[in-house]
């Protein structure tokens, strides 16, 4: 296992060493590859703790309140106040069309008696970002402390891009987290992960800090597959970050932060060649990878290959599978999937045990980009028996119950083939297909990569450096998969404390 990382190398870190157990990886797109082979079902790959945890926040899912007039009517069923006023404002958001304010009264059933004064946090934070963005159906979640918007923006595309929003009730923020899902997700499975410890998940852990917290779903989740296009490669999903990013940076006046994980993570580093804004402070990087070299540099000019290949022949989008593979898993887990058994192709995985294999060892699964983890999406062990109903698996850090959590809050699930054709080109170094400009990256980076997931490729994190941005930090955690990086258990302790 590699988990010894050289000090040699300038402006490393060195994670926390911890003992993990066998380590295998998990079966979970959530990023940067695609598992290909479907009869396998196997899903295609997919920001700082402050030490003692507080108490975790709990919400009833039957507070959910889906309307178009904004917040009053969500405040005032959430605490069980009649009424509700909501008056109309005329505002231009990113589609261009009015949107609506709550009034004194919906404000005033959050605890909130001074509009001036809630439109800093909360309810009236909140308000404000749903006049400036100004398009679709806004959704309410009130929780304990917290409040999160969720608003798809219908600005004519093919499907919207979706901004989740989650404030505290109690303090105004000091600053903006923009969080990027991996390819396939988005910020609901991501980052606002239910079935989680006590629900605790990387978006309330950035709130706790002070931060406002806004995710942006790719189009991609709302899409059917014939509404995805060859346009929407990673530059589409950068001009689409831009614009909700423009559009509340004039009206929050915070300073802000990229942060993302696999594929959101090299949208985060993308966006930030980009962006000169003085308020961009930081760009968190979770278990990606900048360009390799060698061997590994030539073996992602092939994957661009396969993906330009498939372009060109039209098909725009492929369907990694994850959802219906861990929903068999938990539904019926001793039942015979359809992926032959390693040990004698003649018999078949259980469900269960084709749901832990594919999250252990993805790196040995068909597909073309499932080579880039150097084991998997999850860290766990899996030992073949005499049949597949003997044989015995383990996670070691996240839950499958949290897999299928996750799984189960994805929109589409689908993977563009053009953001991928990019990524690969990024991996290979290929600059005429995609080039990130990592000379223009000015803001501090702090780089964090899973030693069974993404590894210990440092080579972009040594290319901004190298271009005179001195504040880079890049560090590997022993012992983690992939996926672990968000939805472990200990992510709070062993990741995101490096953040």
């Amino acid at each position: 296992m590699e988990d010894q990382h050289s000090a040699a190398r300038p402006g490393r870190r060195r994670a926390r060493a911890r003992s993990t157990g066998d380590r295998a990886p998990d079966t979970h797109s959530t990023g940067d590859h695609s598992t290909g082979d479907r009869a396998a079902n196997a899903p295609s790959s997919p920001d700082r703790s402050t030490g003692t945890r507080p108490a975790p926040d709990r919400s009833a899912p039957d507070r959910r309140v889906v309307l178009a007039g904004g917040l009053a009517g969500a405040a005032a069923l959430a605490l069980g106040v009649a009424g509700g006023a909501h008056a109309a404002g005329p505002a231009s958001g990113i589609g261009g069309a009015a949107a609506a304010t709550a009034a004194g009264a919906g404000l005033a059933a959050f605890g909130v008696l001074d509009p001036a004064r809630a439109a800093t946090k909360g309810a009236g934070l909140l308000t404000r970002i749903e006049r400036t963005l100004g398009t679709g159906t806004a959704a309410y979640l009130p929780g304990d402390g917290w409040v999160r918007l969720t608003l798809p923006l219908s600005d004519g595309g093919p499907a919207p891009v979706t901004v989740d929003v989650l404030a505290d009730t109690a303090r105004p923020p000091h600053g903006i987290a923009y969080l990027l899902p991996g390819g396939g997700l988005n910020f609901g499975a991501e980052f606002f992960t239910p079935g989680g410890p006590g629900d605790h998940n990387l978006a309330h852990e950035l709130r706790r800090q002070g931060l406002l917290v806004v995710g942006v779903t790719p189009r991609e989740d709302a899409a059917r597959a014939g509404e995805i296009t060859a346009g929407m490669g990673l530059a589409g999903h950068r001009r689409d970050l831009a614009k909700v990013v423009a559009a509340l940076d004039p009206v929050l006046r915070l300073p802000y932060q990229y942060a993302g994980h696999s594929a959101g993570a090299a949208l985060a580093l993308d966006a930030a060649s980009h962006d000169a804004s003085p308020r961009l402070r930081r760009v968190v990087v979770l278990d990606t990878t900048g360009p390799y070299a060698g061997d590994l540099a030539a073996r992602a000019a092939q994957t661009r290959d396969v993906y330009a290949g498939q372009l060109a022949r039209g098909v725009y989008a492929a369907d990694p599978g994850l959802a219906g593979l861990l929903a068999r898993a938990v539904a019926d887990p001793g039942g015979a999937s359809q992926a032959p058994w390693p040990p004698d192709p003649e018999q078949r995985f259980t469900h269960a045990g084709l749901a832990h294999f594919a999250l252990i060892r993805t790196s040995v699964l068909p597909g073309a980009a499932n080579w880039i983890y150097h084991q998997g999406h999850s860290a766990g062990s899996y030992t073949f028996g005499a049949t597949p109903a003997e044989d015995r698996f383990a996670l070691t850090h996240t839950p499958l119950a949290t897999w299928h959590a996750a799984a189960s809050a994805l929109g589409s699930g689908l993977l563009p083939t053009a953001l991928m054709r990019d990524l690969a080109a990024i991996w290979a170094g290929d600059e005429k297909t995609y080039r990130i400009d990592w000379g223009r990256i000015g803001a501090e980076v702090v780089w964090v990569n899973t030693e069974l997931g993404r590894g210990d490729h440092p080579r972009g994190a040594e290319l901004i450096r190298a271009a005179g941005n001195k504040r880079v930090a890049f560090s590997v955690v022993p012992g983690y998969g992939h996926g672990d990086a968000v939805w472990s258990a200990t992510a709070a302790r062993d990741v995101w404390s490096l953040l």
